[in-house]
């Protein structure tokens, strides 16, 4: 069976044909999300409060679906600049107690100019 899940409670809705997680089995497939505070509608000037803001409405969708961030297997990152892989790289830290994801990372022009990190992921879901 495949669900698809359109909303999740405090993560910002997408402004595009897709939908926010699809679950097929023991497998959430996380659209990419970026960093739009969902009370404000704001998105943040710094990296890190940027990134911070993605990884939480990753760990939103993950636990919305009975899942968590030790059970990301694998996320895909879009930078706008590779000089922010550094500070990326020690915040990611601290979202994962149990082990590292595998990840790739990608340099890339964002949908919007403020957008400045963007992630997608794929993770486990106990039945």
């Amino acid at each position: 069976m495949i669900e698809k899940v359109f909303t999740v409670k405090g993560v910002p809705k997408p402004q595009a044909s897709y939908s926010m997680y699809t679950r097929s089995g023991d497998f959430l497939f996380i659209a990419g999300q970026v960093p739009v505070d969902t009370d404000t509608g704001q998105i943040p000037s710094s990296f890190a409060d940027q990134l911070r803001l993605v990884l939480d409405h990753i760990r939103n969708i993950l636990e919305s679906a009975g899942s968590s961030m030790d059970e990301v297997l694998k996320m895909t990152v879009f930078l706008k600049d590779r000089a922010y892989r550094t500070e990326y790289d020690e915040i990611f830290r601290a979202y994962f107690k149990k082990g590292f994801p595998a990840r790739s990372t990608v340099v890339a022009s964002l949908m919007k100019e403020e957008f400045l990190v963007e992630i997608e992921a794929i993770a486990s879901v106990s039945p």
